[in-house]
């Protein structure tokens, strides 16, 4: 389970520092977290090594962290635009206009 979550970790953290991709990102970033700790607290009761499961943790925490700010930041400039700007972003744009 250490390996899954680092594994998540990593993908999640790469996808997640792409602005419009990161909320794609935020359930394997959650699923990493729970395998991460679940794994952390199993291996911490047999007395294993838990680094791969701490990386997997911290990795998918960094993400979780990553994605709500892309989320908080596109939510707060969506709340400020007009919604005739959005209008016409959306009439001015290339696939708009093409199909």
């Amino acid at each position: 389970m250490g390996i899954a979550a680092l594994i998540l970790g990593i993908i999640s953290i790469i996808v997640g520092f792409i602005p419009l991709c990161g909320a794609i990102a935020l359930l394997p970033a959650i699923i990493g977290l729970i395998l991460g700790i679940v794994d952390v607290i199993g291996k911490s009761k047999k007395g294993e090594p838990k680094g791969i499961s701490i990386a997997g943790l911290v990795l998918s925490a960094i993400a979780i962290a990553v994605i709500t700010f892309w989320v908080f930041v596109f939510g707060v400039a969506a709340s400020e635009m007009d919604l005739n700007e959005l209008n016409d972003i959306v009439s001015n744009s290339y696939y708009y206009n093409n199909f």
